[in-house]
């Protein structure tokens, strides 16, 4: 049984008997009004906890672009000169105390009921990257610490503390998240035999890089905290459920929809492997009541096949080819273990994301229709771009440069380099029978000028007709020159007949003239 929502291990057999499977994905898109980051002087909400009122910051709880993560400062840190009405975290030696806003309480709630555990860098860099640092975040923390919902799962390896929701907070959380969200399993405070808490090992480190992923994502603008759902279940006919770490739905950032692994570069390549084999499986699987033979013979039609298949009835329309892209993210260990380990899945994994080359002769377009778009990245490359996770930090397998997300999830070599390659064909195709046309054209056995069309047509039509092999010119002149003949003949007959009449008339006179 799994000790945790984010155990590495997500390939296990499906529901038994009496189970429930974890419920497919819902369209989690998230309100674009929600998304509108609030005026820096704009003044808090009746319902804020300030003595007195002062400024928020932050945006509600869809955050637009995040800061640089070089720009801004953890609590402890020196602070960069702010202006009089920036009042994220008031010095203790100012007059006005800040309290924790209902807003701000509610925000850490529903995260926590998503991502059941985050610490407050996670939770700043998700809900509030407009914060110049955590102070707020954690004393938010603390406060609802102090209201029984929250607690300190384990402090992990970074020296960051865990939080995750109690009973109580798990409650409210449900309760403030839509419907269509999925609630992460509830972490319940579990003893040993000696009465000492017993953490997830591992499993934390896991979680924690999980949360981490989908809160440098947001904070970029890679859509909402609700955008998000954790160990989202793909069942396989055979017996195993495959569980994404993350499934991410940003619709307004140009990614419908996007498969998260994340790995802290502790399972071998080949269990790397096996989740894509098995992510491929399941996106081929059919939909219910799928004519087979159509679905069959859709294959040959490119993006058409996916309308037979499971996925996309769950999932949106990825808006380029192949199937949902899976991204991998890895953290942990040195730069060259993970470069390694990103190259050693490039090798092992390539049947899978490599897509088909179009079998015609001079096309070097590939088909991706079917296959599933892969891009790798690391946490550490991530917070170290000044962009964050919008900048150039992913890689398509299969390719060598580091790009934006868009920039690797998008096909240049796809479909719409084969339409150009296929009108390019097509043109030289059409050249080349003009060609062999051409070649074949009659020629005038007089002037040896080629036949126009309509000449080499109505020779075709009319092959037994004479004087076929002269073109329309040299048929005219024969005309003409016939004419002309036999109008000279006519007139030279014409002329014999004349002399012969004036001939017979002179020899009558004479004889007449004798006679006398």
């Amino acid at each position: 049984m799994r000790t945790s929502a984010y155990e590495p291990d997500d390939c296990r057999p499906g529901p038994q008997a009496g189970e429930t499977e974890a419920p497919v994905p819902a369209d989690l898109t998230p309100d674009i009004a929600h998304g509108r980051r609030a005026p820096r002087d704009r003044r808090p909400s009746e319902d804020a906890d300030q003595v007195p009122q002062a400024p928020s910051t932050g945006p509600s709880i869809a955050p637009s672009m995040a800061n640089s993560p070089a720009g801004r400062v953890f609590a402890g840190q020196p602070r960069k000169a702010r202006s009089g009405d920036a009042f994220d975290n008031p010095s203790k030696s100012l007059k006005e105390t800040w309290k924790p806003t209902h807003t701000r309480k509610k925000e850490v709630l529903k995260a926590l009921g998503i991502f059941q555990r985050a610490t407050a860098d996670h939770l700043w860099r998700m809900l509030r990257p407009g914060d110049s640092h955590d102070r707020i975040t954690r004393d938010t923390l603390n406060a609802l610490k102090g209201d029984g919902k929250v607690r300190v799962e384990t402090r992990l390896e970074s020296n960051h503390q865990l939080w995750v929701l109690t009973e109580r907070g798990h409650k409210e959380a449900k309760q403030l998240l839509p419907g269509n969200v999925r609630v992460s399993a509830l972490r319940k405070l579990e003893s040993d035999d000696e009465g000492e808490p017993v953490t997830g090992e591992g499993f934390d480190e896991h979680a924690a890089a999980v949360t981490m992923t989908a809160a440098v994502l947001t904070g970029a603008g890679f859509g909402t905290p609700l955008s998000w759902q954790t160990e989202i279940a793909h069942r396989l006919p055979y017996g195993y459920t495959q569980y994404a770490d993350l499934t991410m739905r940003a619709p307004d950032a140009g990614v419908p929809a996007m498969l998260l692994e994340v790995d802290r570069v502790t399972e071998p390549v080949d269990n790397l492997t096996a989740k894509l084999r098995r992510y491929t499986d399941w996106f081929e699987l059919l939909a219910p009541k799928t004519d087979k033979d159509r679905e069959k013979a859709a294959r040959r039609q490119g993006a058409a096949v996916h309308d037979f298949r499971l996925w996309s009835r769950i999932y949106p329309a990825t808006g380029r080819e192949g199937y949902v892209p899976v991204a991998f993210v890895f953290t942990g260990k040195t730069a060259a273990q993970r470069e390694s380990r990103m190259r050693r899945l490039e090798q092992a994994a390539r049947r899978y994301f490599a897509g088909t080359p179009y079998p015609w002769a001079g096309f070097t377009a590939v088909d991706y229709h079917q296959a599933v778009p892969v891009v790798v990245t690391e946490l550490e490359r991530i917070t170290a771009d000044p962009a964050g996770a919008a900048g150039r930090v992913w890689r398509r397998l299969g390719r060598q440069e580091w790009q934006t997300l868009s920039e690797a999830l998008d096909n240049p070599d796809g479909e719409r380099l084969y339409r150009v390659q296929e009108e390019q064909s097509r043109r030289r195709q059409a050249e080349r029978k003009a060609a062999e046309r051409e070649a074949q054209r009659p020629v005038c056995t007089r002037c040896g000028t080629k036949f126009s069309d309509e000449r080499w047509l109505w020779v075709q039509r009319h092959p037994t007709l004479p004087h076929h092999e002269l073109c329309d010119p040299c048929l005219d002149e024969h005309h003409e020159q016939v004419r002309a003949e036999k109008a000279a003949r006519i007139q030279a007959e014409e002329a014999a007949d004349r002399e012969t009449a004036e001939a017979d008339a002179k020899k009558s006179r004479g004889l007449f003239g004798r006679l006398r």
